[in-house]
Formats: C-alpha cells, sequence, structure tokens
C-alpha cells in the first residue's frame, strides 16, 4: 500500500522543508489489515500547511488550506489526503473542542482514539513507529486506547461511539478495561452533536452484523442517552406462566437478518424501527396471550419525530421507512385471514415499487429457533408472493397511476376544482381495488359516469 508515486513525492517535499512526515492513523491500520483505504493521514513535526502547498505544487492540484485547524488537505489520482502538523491537545469539561499546542511525534500518536489507530510509518525509513503496541492488539483483535481510557473518553466522548463501530467493523472486541471506561462516561455523550453521533452509529448499521456495536452500545449504556426508544423494547413480562419475546434482541436478530440479505440500508432502519411502538401497545388478554395491535400505526407515526432527533434525512428515505413500518405485518397477515383479491390488490396498491422490499423484509422479521415453525413461515410467504405477483401480472396496481386522471374529471363533467373531483377519483380507485372493475381506461370512463350520475347527480357535458 505504500508503493503509491505520492508517497516519494511527500517524501521529497518534506526533505526540501526539513521536516520529518509520517504516514498516521487508519492507513497504516489498513495496510496491515490488507483493508483498501482511499483516506490517508500525513503528519510533520513542523507545518503541515507549508508541506501540503508543496506536495500540491509539485502535484499541480490545489490545496484546501484549514488555518484555523492548522490543516490542510489535498486530492489526487482518487486519494484524499489530509496534512498536519504534530500536535498535542488537552480539553475543557464541557467541551469536545481540544485547546491545541505544538508537540511531538509521540504527542501527536498518543492523543488519537485507539492503538490501532496510533501508528505510524516514517517515509524517510519506512519503519514502524508504534509507542502503544498498536500492531500486537490488531493481531490479538482486541481495541485499547493509547492513554488511559476513562481521559480518552471524558476529553472527546465521541470516541465511545467509534469504539462500537471499529469492533463491529473489524469484529474485535473491547478490552474490559476500556469497555468499563465507557458505561462511567456514557452520560458525556450528551455533549457530542447529534449530527457526529449518527455519522458512526449508521456506520455500525452498514456493517454485516450491526447488532454487535448496538449491544456495545446497550451494554455500557450509551444507547440510554442516544436512542432510547431502542433501550425500551428490552424486557420480559410474564402473566399467569406466558412471556412475551424480548422485542430488543428480537429487533438486533431481524437486523443482522437484513444485513445478510440485502445492502439497502434504509431497510435496516425499517427493522430498527418496525416494532418500536410495541412498548405503548403491549397488553395481556386472558385466553389470547400478549397481543400488540395497532404497534405497526403508532411505530410509523413515531417515524418522523424519531428522524428529526436523529438528523437523518426527512426526505423519501424518512418516507420509505415509514411506509415499510406500517406494512410489515399486511403480507403474513394474507395468510393468517383468508386471502382475497381485493386484500392482494390493496397491499400491492400501498407498497407500490417497494413490495419486494417488503417482503425481503417480511422474510428476514422471522427469528423463530423452531425449524419447524420456521418452515411453515416460509411456505407462507412463497404463497404470499406467489398471489402478489398473480394479481400483479392480472392488475398491474405495483405502481398504480390512477386511469382515470382530474383533468378528465373536471373536463367530462365541466368541474371546477372542488371536493367532487376527489370524492369521484376515491370511488374508480375502490372499486379497482375491490375487482369492480378492471384497471383499464374504459372501464373506469364507464364506471365514473354511472357513480357521477348516481351519486352526485353530474352527468357529462
Amino acid at each position: 500500500m505504500f508503493d503509491h508515486d505520492i508517497f516519494g513525492v511527500i517524501k521529497n517535499s518534506a526533505k526540501e522543508l526539513g521536516q520529518p512526515v509520517y504516514v498516521v492513523g487508519g492507513y497504516v491500520r489498513d495496510s496491515f489489515l490488507k483493508r483498501e483505504n482511499k483516506d490517508i493521514d500525513f503528519v510533520t513535526v513542523g507545518s503541515g500547511i507549508k508541506l501540503a502547498q508543496k506536495v500540491a505544487q509539485k502535484l499541480n492540484v490545489n490545496a484546501n488550506i484549514y488555518k484555523n485547524f492548522g490543516t490542510a488537505m489535498l486530492k489526487y489520482d482518487g486519494l484524499e489526503m489530509e496534512f498536519v502538523g504534530a500536535r498535542k491537545e488537552s480539553y475543557r469539561k464541557d467541551s469536545r473542542k481540544p485547546i491545541v499546542e505544538d508537540g511531538t511525534l509521540e504527542d501527536d500518536l498518543s492523543r488519537r482514539d485507539f492503538t490501532i489507530n496510533a501508528m505510524a510509518i516514517d517515509l524517510e525509513t519506512h519503519q514502524l513507529i508504534d509507542f502503544f503496541e498498536g500492531k500486537k492488539h490488531l493481531e490479538q483483535k482486541i481495541l485499547k486506547t493509547p492513554t488511559d481510557a476513562h481521559i480518552t473518553f471524558s476529553d472527546d466522548p465521541l470516541r465511545m461511539m467509534r469504539a462500537a463501530r471499529f469492533a463491529t467493523q473489524l469484529n474485535f472486541t473491547i478490552d474490559p478495561s476500556v469497555l468499563d471506561a465507557m458505561k462511567a462516561n456514557a452520560h458525556r455523550i450528551e455533549i457530542v452533536s447529534m449530527d457526529r453521533i449518527i455519522v458512526e452509529f449508521n456506520k455500525i448499521l452498514e456493517t454485516s452484523k450491526p447488532s454487535i456495536g448496538i449491544r456495545y452500545l446497550y451494554d455500557t449504556g450509551i444507547l440510554n442517552y442516544i436512542f432510547p426508544e431502542l433501550v425500551r423494547l428490552k424486557g420480559v413480562e410474564k402473566v399467569n406462566g406466558i412471556a412475551h419475546k424480548d422485542n430488543f434482541y428480537h429487533t438486533l436478530q431481524v437486523l443482522d437478518n437484513v444485513a445478510k440479505t440485502t445492502k439497502n440500508f434504509w431497510l435496516r432502519w425499517v427493522a430498527l424501527l418496525h416494532d418500536i411502538a410495541k412498548p405503548e401497545t403491549k397488553k395481556f388478554i386472558e385466553g389470547q396471550g400478549w397481543t400488540f395491535h395497532g404497534h405497526e400505526e403508532l411505530g410509523a407515526r413515531k417515524v418522523p419525530k424519531i428522524f428529526r432527533r436523529l438528523k437523518l434525512p426527512l426526505d423519501e428515505r424518512m418516507e420509505y421507512v415509514q411506509k415499510l413500518v406500517r406494512l410489515h405485518a399486511r403480507p403474513i397477515a394474507l395468510v393468517e385471514e383468508n386471502v382475497t383479491d381485493s386484500a392482494v390488490r390493496r397491499l400491492l396498491f400501498e407498497a407500490g415499487n417497494d413490495i419486494d422490499d417488503l417482503i425481503t423484509f417480511c422474510k428476514a422479521d422471522i427469528t423463530t429457533r423452531d425449524k419447524n415453525k420456521l418452515s411453515q413461515y416460509l411456505k407462507n410467504f412463497e404463497y404470499v408472493e406467489r398471489r402478489l405477483q398473480e394479481v400483479e401480472q392480472a392488475d398491474r396496481l405495483r405502481n398504480w397511476q390512477p386511469p382515470i386522471s382530474g383533468e378528465i374529471i373536471m373536463q367530462t363533467f365541466n368541474l371546477k376544482p372542488s371536493p367532487q373531483i376527489g370524492i369521484i377519483k376515491n370511488a374508480i380507485r375502490e372499486a379497482i381495488l375491490e375487482g369492480q372493475i378492471k384497471n383499464d381506461y374504459q372501464e373506469a370512463y364507464n364506471f365514473m359516469i354511472e357513480f357521477a350520475k348516481k351519486e352526485l347527480n353530474l352527468s357529462p357535458i
């Protein structure tokens, strides 16, 4: 990973300035792990800005200078490089913004989050500089901090999120002393902006087994501060010897199942939120057991508020999550009830082009360990999928567009915009969904004429 021409250019530029330069952090870590990394951090004992400017001049590219931070960035050949002078930091209790001073290479590496990110390669000699046994910890697959973990996390509490993230991405364990420090400093996460927290949380969700990181956040108490709705799913109640499942661990299993079957990131948020309203809707009914009636609809109504608080996008991605949370119990309900064409049409109409994602999610939502039950559930879904395909082929409702538009209604009856138009459009839609007429222009037009005459006393002009 160090054979790119850029390293020679930077080494020579540093020599001309009389400044030693080192590759540090994630690029060094990933070189040992054989992971691709396009972001390279360089530390020099001297001015990082001057070094970046000299390198940019040689490469004939622009350097972005951040004087307030003493850093500079430049892009070249698909690489993104940051240059900074070696420094040491100190923190105030109420802020994660450091007070920065010039320092030695060891000062600079000691301020980093984890030992595996606190290694450096001297560009002149290609020697590994490893003050804190980062390479050993890489081999042991363990996360430790270069200095006292309590100070590391108190100074910058976001590093606790990064601990959970790295443990999940790399499948490492977190050292017990580091976990203890995370528990002791969990409350400090409140001084970090949600914008920064959600970036790390989403990186956990992007991994192949997100439950690892979320369990760490739960076990250390951090999840209580950043996602209390998820924590409220935890626990099992028992009445008359009858218990419901632990919806927290069920949710994590569903999340991992989704991660195994699809790269669709927002379907992972559906997994996290699909049962989010079960605590409020939980009820024990004698002779029936535990019920959670209405949790889908209430959960869907909660989605915008949760997205807003977590600084997630309030756009079509939120609407997608909300829709699938609302519909997630519908496919299996089709099996449990008498499957009518009308019920299938309504599900196709409401899910639209997201019907395949909904079915993918519903299969991931099966977490039973009973092999017979699992087999039966999967057969049920195969039946539902077959019925969906049959009805879709006949009625073309997956991406349904009304065969009769509002403009046609206004022209036909010489109407101005009014509630009557909505009444007619809704009647046509219901007639199609109930199978009274086909999803066809002429049948819909004929139905419209009859309906408008009978129900609204309207005649075509």
